[in-house]
């Protein structure tokens, strides 16, 4: 399984390099950046129907999506004040599952059928993708929107989202990085 990682697409063609040794290096730097698009882009998998990241489609996904965030919002009982408070406060977090663009990939790769063909077999076995939340197009998109005018309300809980990719891919979202100094 190749590892991706978005923040660092040189371990990508590195990892590449040592993968397919035959290839040339400007080949493993156009697999290693469509590999990287294809994450970066990767289409939102939801009730069965998968949504790119264009905006064409943002509506109807966000709209999709809303009817989810208004459920978890109708869960919260209006009993006593202190309890309502301590729920406001606990973040619900909703899974947003996520599949690897093979549109964006080729985009990258133009008329090498012999590279889409390549990419097409990797993405096929999986891929170990490394994120921070801001590097995939939805899962930054779905931090962004405004649940409360979607939902039809205001928002009684703090909603947050997790990006997993589909089988047989993997998905790893990446912390802050780097130790802190000490003072």
């Amino acid at each position: 399984m190749i590892t991706c990682n978005l923040n660092k697409p040189e371990t990508t063609f590195d990892t590449i390099r040592k993968t397919y040794k035959d290839l040339k290096p400007t080949d493993a730097a156009l697999i290693a950046t469509a590999l990287v698009e294809a994450g970066r882009f990767a289409d939102a998998v939801y009730d069965d129907k998968a949504y790119a990241w264009v905006p064409e489609t943002y509506d109807e996904f966000t709209r999709s999506v809303a009817r989810e965030v208004t459920q978890v919002q109708e869960t919260v009982e209006d009993t006593k004040k202190a309890k309502l408070k301590a729920q406001e406060e606990e973040a619900v977090t909703l899974t947003v599952k996520l599949k690897p663009s093979m549109a964006a990939g080729e985009k990258i790769l133009g008329d090498r059928k012999d590279l889409k063909t390549l990419i097409g077999d990797i993405l096929g076995e999986g891929v170990e993708y490394l994120f921070a939340n801001t590097d995939i197009g939805w899962h930054w998109t779905l931090e962004r929107v405004n649940w409360a005018t979607l939902s039809g309300g205001e928002l009684k809980r703090h909603i947050k989202f997790k990006a997993d990719f589909v089988e047989p891919h993997v998905g790893l979202e990446l912390g802050p990085g780097g130790k802190r100094k000490k003072r």
